[in-house]
């Protein structure tokens, strides 16, 4: 059985991509399903196939490209995933969440994750965008964590918090760059349940979701943070509403991976302007969040 990277792995994949680009990035985007374009707005892009790099897993799901791409976005020097890994494509959480630590090694100070969502929420519809102020990991119930396993304080504490994991000004100058848009839609904020997939959820277990406190569900984005608050690293997350979750036993409705898709593809424009100016308020490195 497979136990893990070891610190030099992480450091051989680091120093790949330091002797392969003069890019040196401040803040590591991961694009969801449907939101790779993103990258399209990036100057002076380099990119990789992930078949190239030393050590990074392949990405499988449709939606998801598999490349990272360097370059500038509103003047912050960027590295953005085009295409994450997940629980349900086989991986053990500590292969999905393998980048984090890389981008660590880069310089990378700030993690913007991205992901298209399930709308719990009632007063969600499809295409708002939700700010992370919260997760629940739901995996991580059952002894799913991807810090089980020896711990290396190279990267961070045996035992991180989490209750700060989503950083509190960059939500405060989300709500004012969402203004400055005038966006009709008013921007939401709330909690993130992951599940591992790849089955969608039953009308029953969307119930208990909701009682729980969950505003938003998904597959992925809790491993991600959770590695990337343990490395120290200021994580700023945003969910693209794709569909409301069926929560009547009459509905037709049924939930499908092209609509998420599709949803994504309508909001382009909207997350790629929100995300561009977001930049602009993330801190210079080195200063205090």
């Amino acid at each position: 059985m497979e136990t893990g990277f070891t610190y030099e792995d992480y450091q051989t994949t680091a120093q790949w991509l330091l002797s392969h680009t003069k890019h040196r990035p401040q803040v590591a985007v991961i694009c969801g399903s449907g939101l790779g374009g993103l990258t399209n707005q990036l100057t002076q892009a380099q990119s990789f196939d992930y078949s190239e790099i030393p050590n990074f897993p392949r990405s499988t799901v449709p939606g998801h490209a598999g490349r990272l791409v360097f370059g500038f976005l509103n003047g912050k020097a960027c590295v953005m995933m085009q295409g994450r890994f997940h629980m349900y494509e086989g991986y053990p959480l500590w292969k999905v969440t393998f980048p984090v630590r890389v981008f660590r090694l880069l310089g990378v100070d700030t993690l913007v994750v991205t992901n298209a969502a399930g709308g719990l929420n009632p007063k969600f519809e499809v295409g708002d965008i939700m700010l992370i102020r919260d997760h629940i990991n739901l995996p991580g119930f059952s002894g799913q964590n991807p810090l089980i396993g020896p711990n290396d304080e190279r990267f961070g504490v045996r035992f991180p918090a989490m209750s700060d994991a989503y950083d509190r000004d960059m939500r405060q100058k989300a709500h004012i760059a969402w203004k400055q848009m005038g966006e009709e839609r008013e921007l939401q904020e709330g909690t993130y349940v992951m599940v591992a997939g790849p089955s969608f959820d039953t009308v029953v277990e969307s119930h208990l979701l909701q009682k729980l406190g969950a505003d938003a569900i998904g597959m992925s984005t809790v491993p991600e943070v959770i590695v990337a608050r343990h490395c120290g690293l200021r994580v700023f997350g945003f969910s693209l509403i794709t569909n409301k979750v069926v929560m009547d036993y009459e509905s037709l409705e049924k939930t499908t991976h092209e609509e998420v898709l599709e949803a994504g593809r309508q909001a382009a424009q909207k997350l790629e302007k929100f995300v561009s100016i977001l930049m602009a308020g993330i801190p210079q490195p080195g200063s205090a969040s």
